[in-house]
């Protein structure tokens, strides 16, 4: 299951910034327990799937999850040795700006402990450190 939009208002995009803390989606809103990012990075869809296999396999297909980041950018790259010049290269995959303190996937209907082990499985799969959060009690 590859991830990416199936309709975009431009093809390609700037690089753009990748400082600073997360404007949203920081505390947890639909599930028991979080997996919180302690650094800013791309997550590639590849690594967003491997994170949910990962979960998944951990709770054996038992629990609700959500994803909550989508990889919306375009990367592009340029065909290996080609000049410089000609134009930006073509798009080549997908990512999702991660910034610190976003919400990466949200769990429910499992034990925490459990939960705690399969978020660090995925944390293994992501190129950022992450955290285990727990839904604070309203």
């Amino acid at each position: 299951m590859v991830m990416f939009p199936k309709r975009v208002k431009y093809r390609k995009a700037q690089r753009g910034r990748r400082k600073g803390v997360s404007k949203g989606a920081t505390t947890i809103a639909f599930g028991e327990y979080g997996l919180q990012a302690l650094g800013n990075a791309w997550v590639t869809n590849n690594q967003i799937e491997a994170a949910r296999v990962a979960i998944m396999r951990t709770l054996k297909r038992g629990g609700k999850l959500w994803i909550r980041i989508f990889p919306d950018k375009p990367v592009t790259k340029k065909p290996l040795e080609t000049r410089m010049g000609k134009g930006k290269g073509n798009v080549d995959h997908w990512v999702a700006v991660v910034k610190r303190g976003r919400i990466l996937f949200e769990l429910e209907g499992v034990p925490e402990d459990m939960a705690r082990q399969a978020f660090q499985v995925a944390s293994d799969k992501l190129p950022i450190p992450c955290k285990f959060v727990k839904r604070e009690a309203l």
